[in-house]
């Protein structure tokens, strides 16, 4: 009876093993098939999204093609308006034609010379859009061709798609400018003539920022790990929130943070470091905030001279000049200066030093 039970119970336990095996083959081709399928999924999506046109360096491809086209096409208006007016089927107006080719030509131009041409290219849709209704007024006038302006009309809609495309997909990617879901990032760095410990006890002292950041009007402490920021928005307006540090090590590294409830959630970062061969320190700021209008605000910005690189490398400059000779060189008051910058021949030397650190 006892060899009898322990047979049963080695054969239960067998069976038991059987089944628990089966069980985790099936468990495993389900999780295969599950993540076969996930993979699938994702790529369906990612073409449904455009990005099996464009992506892995083809909307930069895209832009230098649309740029070159840009400045071709204004080429052809200036040089023989008469010519491009007979081709699309409208009457001639020499000089609104060679108006759009030089608007043409200044877009092409900036695309073709800006490393990420997003906001250049959203000035392409801008002309598009106006060309579109100059040939849709073109329609009702008496010497219109319709056959050649539809046929214009319909390149036009697809240069436009193109254009659209490719300013969307260069404004998600853009690098250290835009980073998508998360607003505007920017990376600088500089070399300073002070020490690590010289740079950091100014800098942590955050009321001093205004001093050398243009756009910032005021920074109160109200805590010791707190204060209170004003800045300039746009159209005059003042921009107002809270910020805390949020990591502080001496003499390395000071990151801080915007509070909830802030007007422009932003965050930011310094890090200072020995520079190599004795020159002083290296001083990597990154900068990362959320405009009201979130990558096109950005975008808009640059096209109107505010963009955020430009002006925290030119904060960095105005922070070396008061790290290095006590007070920030302008030329105001001069009959050919500018209200609020460095001297030309600081300009020239901070640039240099610039171009060598910053890539």
């Amino acid at each position: 009876m006892m060899e009898t039970s322990q047979g049963q119970v080695i054969q239960q336990r067998h069976g038991e093993y059987g089944r628990s095996q089966e069980s985790i083959e099936v468990f495993r081709r389900r999780e295969l098939e599950s993540r076969s399928g996930g993979l699938m999924n994702e790529r369906q999506a990612s073409l449904s999204r455009g990005q099996g046109i464009l992506g892995n360096g083809n909307e930069e491809r895209l832009a230098q093609g649309l740029g070159l086209f840009s400045i071709a096409l204004g080429m052809a208006a200036l040089a023989a308006p008469r010519s491009l007016a007979r081709l699309i089927g409208v009457e001639e107006r020499r000089t609104l034609l060679r108006l759009l080719g030089m608007r043409e030509i200044a877009s092409g131009i900036g695309i073709l010379t800006q490393r990420r041409p997003a906001g250049w290219l959203w000035t392409r849709v801008g002309g598009d859009i106006m060309d579109l209704a100059l040939l849709g007024i073109a329609f009702t006038e008496k010497r219109a061709q319709p056959a050649r302006l539809a046929a214009a009309t319909a390149a036009l809609v697809g240069v436009t798609a193109l254009d659209v495309c490719c300013s969307q997909q260069l404004s998600e990617d853009a690098g250290s400018a835009t980073d998508k879901g998360r607003g505007v990032r920017v990376k600088k760095t500089i070399i300073v003539n002070r020490s690590p410990q010289d740079l950091y006890n100014y800098w942590h002292d955050f009321q001093n920022l205004p001093r050398f950041m243009k756009n910032l009007e005021s920074v109160q402490l109200t805590g010791e790990q707190r204060s209170h920021w004003v800045a300039k928005g746009p159209a005059g307006k003042k921009v107002q929130w809270d910020a805390e540090i949020v990591e502080d090590r001496p003499n390395e590294w000071i990151a801080w943070g915007s509070v909830e409830g802030a007007d422009v959630p932003n965050s930011g970062s310094v890090r200072f470091e020995r520079a190599p061969g004795g020159r002083g320190s290296l001083v990597r700021v990154e900068m990362q905030y959320r405009p009201p209008a979130g990558a096109i605000g950005a975008t808009v910005a640059k096209l109107f001279g505010r963009a955020p690189e430009q002006e925290i490398e030119e904060d960095l400059r105005r922070f070396k000049q008061v790290m290095e000779t006590g007070e920030i060189i302008t030329t105001e008051g001069q009959p050919a200066g500018r209200a609020s910058s460095t001297s030309w021949k600081y300009d020239q030397t901070v640039r240099r030093a610039s171009s060598t650190v910053s890539g």
